[in-house]
């Protein structure tokens, strides 16, 4: 099993912040983008790619293609999950990938949505999905960029 240095849910994924701040501060050499949705989107990918940083391998996964995949990475490996939601880490967690932690970025505002913390909106889903991930012993913290203050994200209440 591979060395998780971080589990992240960015609605934006592979983005400037991403690259400039937390790659620069964990130096991942692998990062996973699990979503189904973004696995089958080449144009999707090949944006994201513009920004990826050269010196981790990124690979573009489905759910269960991810759960696979982070079962036979070697252990020496320094990885990053990067996922839209939270029902696609919880997925991960269900296939028992051990993710302790997942550190909270972005969800956008949609319709169905509503504002739990800054730039942090979720729906019935995705409360229930931090539930279920709170229910698993998993640390749930929102925090934009390393150095900045983390915070605890309260579903539960």
């Amino acid at each position: 099993m591979s060395n998780i240095l971080l589990t992240r849910i960015d609605d934006r994924l592979i983005h400037g912040q991403v690259v400039s701040q937390w790659c620069k501060e964990l130096k991942p050499n692998w990062i996973l983008v699990v979503n189904d949705a973004v696995a089958g989107d080449e144009t999707q990918q090949e944006l994201m790619n513009m920004v990826a940083p050269a010196n981790a391998v990124t690979r573009y996964l489905t759910v269960d293609e991810a759960a696979y995949t982070l079962d036979k990475i070697d252990d020496d490996q320094k990885v990053m999950i990067l996922a839209a939601g939270p029902e696609d880490v919880l997925k991960l967690v269900e296939e028992n990938i051990p993710i302790k932690k997942v550190n909270i970025g972005n969800m956008d505002m949609k319709e169905g949505k509503h504002e739990v913390a800054p730039d942090i909106a979720v729906d019935d889903k995705d409360l229930d999905a931090f539930r279920k991930m709170a229910e698993h012993g998993i640390e749930l913290e929102i925090q934009k960029v390393p150095g900045m203050k983390s915070e605890s994200l309260d579903v539960l209440k």
